[in-house]
């Protein structure tokens, strides 16, 4: 019997993000972001806290001017303009965003490592209408506010004698700058790892600087930059760490991409490092750690803006001319990234029938979580139990990771059109269609004279054949690239192989898995996992998820208020 698996179809996980981002909000407060989803309480629940309209409004932005754009849909335009206006509220003091006065929120203050996403927010805007007068306002305050509130050190006051420092080097004073208060040293976020929580907003400085050629903004990368990689003795020789892989990986794709338009090599090199460090601790198709050395590594959960972070680092180290990169970029989407969303909502268990609160939400919590990511997964299963099994930060971080692996699928110039990924996509100049991981081809109908390329990719064998509309013929490979002469208009192209299972063994989250591959895809992963088990790619089967029923709940369960979870 012929096993038929599932085709990754990255439009429809775009939709289903879609479908969250415009559901998980709270029309009450202009389409606010739930962050807090207690999808394994009894019943279920949405509830705002103070992150809401901190990163998550800027990253929520960002997300869903992602997947609109991916799908060309107008769905989500009116939740996207919500999001815009929660961002341009609240600026202050040094031109920094803080938040509005919820009742759920007490110490009103900005973080920097907030303003990361707030800055990216910008950016977006500005890279999609650069004639945005008020989000280049904002940009222009916040970059310059930032500036000003930095330590520039110095010199170097040793056992020996003092000496200058040879290059700017600058930090923060706190990770905290309160609304009413400015830098209190006795408040902090708790986070700990200070210089690599506020130096996040390395990447947004340096496509501010690519996108406005601001001053400040290169001036203020570098000298964060100098810090992590210096004083703060926060990386090792090897650039291992200690800490919080999102920051870190984020800060490594700010580093490639300083090194390129600085044309400082040495920065380039530690952000590959940084990657190179992260990717040792990760699975071959995506699984990511939460933390580095912090806990052991059986106890670490993946967070999907990891996920996302190494496919940006990615882009941006091809950029730098690491073309091995598209083959982990081409993984990490089609694998871990896309097991990580929800799905379905059939274990969620549902009370209609509870008042909602000022801040908690109870009304079809199973419906409206699909498309949602998680925050807390395993390589073979989603935690319910965990504090984040869905997370708010994810599904803003998540949709941005389409969009960069979306807008790479198909690269143009006037000399050659290049198909670099095996995922399905059309435009004016091609159609893409693909055969995995039921069949090994990829075929590029194209609608316009041109030479045509497709990339190999390491997990292609050896024997591959190519053909122009069915008829075979011989590619010229140069650069990872087979380059199809002059094709006509209206012709098809083909690149094939043989697509046979294979069985991987490797070590990772603590725990032995074997991934049972074809071509590029995970079409499942032993040994299974529970309550949410992952990679159930099989076409032919219905997937196997946990009824909400079995744990008590379900639609309409009403339970005692002295019963209920909280």
């Amino acid at each position: 019997m012929t096993v038929v698996y599932d085709k990754y179809d990255l439009r429809a996980t775009a939709s289903r993000a879609l479908h969250y981002l415009t559901s998980m909000v709270d029309p009450d407060y202009d389409n606010l972001p739930y962050w807090l989803i207690g999808i394994n309480e009894n019943p279920a629940w949405a509830e705002h806290c103070r992150v809401d309209d901190a990163e998550l409004v800027a990253s929520w932005y960002e997300a869903i001017v992602s997947v609109r754009d991916i799908l060309g849909e107008e769905k989500g335009a009116d939740v996207e303009a919500s999001f815009r206006r929660h961002i341009m509220k609240s600026w202050g003091e040094h031109g920094l965003r803080y938040h509005e006065d919820y009742p759920w929120s007490k110490t009103n203050h900005s973080s920097f490592h907030e303003m990361a996403y707030i800055l990216s927010a910008l950016n977006r805007m500005l890279a999609n209408n650069p004639d945005d007068k008020e989000a280049e306002r904002r940009a222009s305050e916040l970059v310059r506010g930032m500036r000003k509130l930095i330590i520039q050190r110095k010199t170097k006051t040793f056992w020996s004698g003092d000496y200058e420092e040879p290059e700017v080097i600058y930090e923060f004073p706190n990770d905290v700058y309160l609304r009413d208060g400015g830098f209190d040293q006795s408040c902090h976020t708790g986070r700990g790892e200070l210089s690599i929580r506020n130096g996040m907003m390395l990447h947004a400085l340096t496509v501010r600087y690519d996108q406005a050629g601001d001053e400040i903004a290169l001036d203020l990368a570098i000298g964060i930059a100098n810090h992590l990689l210096g004083v703060s003795r926060y990386f090792n020789w090897k650039m291992e760490f200690f800490g919080h892989v999102h920051s870190a990986v984020w800060v490594a794709s700010g580093l490639v991409r300083l090194g390129r338009i600085a044309k400082e090599s040495r920065y380039i090199e530690k952000g590959k490092a940084i990657y190179d460090y992260v990717r040792s601790l990760s699975s071959s198709f995506g699984w990511v750690p939460e933390y580095a050395q912090w806990h052991p590594m059986d106890e670490e959960h993946c967070e999907t803006c990891c996920i996302k972070d190494m496919i940006e680092c990615c882009t941006e180290l091809i950029e730098a001319g690491y073309d091995e990169c598209w083959n982990d970029l081409n993984l990490f989407i089609r694998n871990q990234l896309e097991e990580n969303q929800v799905k379905d909502g059939k274990f969620v268990a549902v009370d209609n029938t509870q008042e909602a609160t000022v801040a908690r939400t109870y009304q079809d919590i199973d419906e409206r979580v699909i498309g949602g990511w998680s925050g807390g997964a395993l390589p073979n299963s989603i935690s319910l139990s965990r504090f984040r099994s869905i997370a708010g930060c994810c599904v803003g971080t998540a949709p941005q990771a389409l969009k960069l692996v979306w807008d790479r699928v198909i690269s143009e110039t006037p000399d050659m059109l290049v198909v670099n990924l095996p995922i399905e996509k059309e435009t004016e100049s091609v159609s893409v269609e693909v055969g995995y991981p039921n069949e090994g081809y990829i075929c590029a109908k194209v609608k316009q004279d041109g030479v045509v390329a497709i990339r190999l990719h390491p997990w292609m064998p050896e024997k591959v054949t190519f053909s122009v509309d069915g008829n075979p013929v011989e590619c010229r490979v140069e650069n990872g690239l087979a380059i199809f002469p002059t094709v006509s208009e209206g012709s098809a192209v083909e690149l094939s192989h043989e697509l046979e299972t294979v069985e991987h063994t490797e070590e990772v989250a603590g725990g032995e898995y074997t991934g049972i591959w074809r071509g590029p895809d995970v079409v499942d992963l032993l040994p299974h996992g529970d309550p949410l088990r992952l990679y159930q790619r099989r076409a032919d089967m219905p997937k196997e998820y946990p009824e909400a029923s079995q744990r008590g709940g379900g639609k309409g369960f009403n339970m005692a208020p002295t019963e209920q979870k909280r």
